[in-house]
């Protein structure tokens, strides 16, 4: 079993997933102010008008707020899971936020989990 963090291709872990969002400004106030994510950078791109703007949760992977386009549109299913210790407890805080979530949904078998919406549609789930 190769232990490495490397594989084989020179590919390693996953650090950073990009968001897509129409207003990087309200995008970041969302992630930092609403969910509580941590500033790791924020930097003008050269010759646009757009920013490279990363947040991390604490631990893992960090967010990427991407400025929209045509080929990567702002309102999607972003595939991003947050670790949460309590669902109900995490969905009852971002909802007194302002934060538009969904139920808490409860399989047999599953984790207990939430989505969550940020200011462009985009979706991501919270999970226990």
């Amino acid at each position: 079993m190769n232990t490495s963090t490397t594989s084989t291709s020179g590919i390693g872990a996953i650090r950073v997933v990009g968001i897509p969002v129409s207003d990087q400004d309200r995008a970041l106030e969302f992630y930092s102010g609403r969910l509580g994510l941590t500033l790791q950078s924020d930097t003008p791109l050269p010759g646009s008008d757009a920013r490279w703007i990363m947040l991390t949760p604490g631990a893992g992977a960090s967010i990427a707020l991407v400025k929209a386009s045509v080929e990567a549109p702002a309102g999607v299913e972003t595939g991003i899971r947050f670790h949460t210790a309590d669902a109900a407890a995490t969905r009852a805080a971002l909802l007194s936020r302002g934060v538009r979530v969904s139920e808490v949904l409860r399989w047999p078998g599953v984790p207990p989990m939430f989505q969550a919406f940020d200011g462009d549609e985009n979706r991501f789930e919270i999970v226990e």
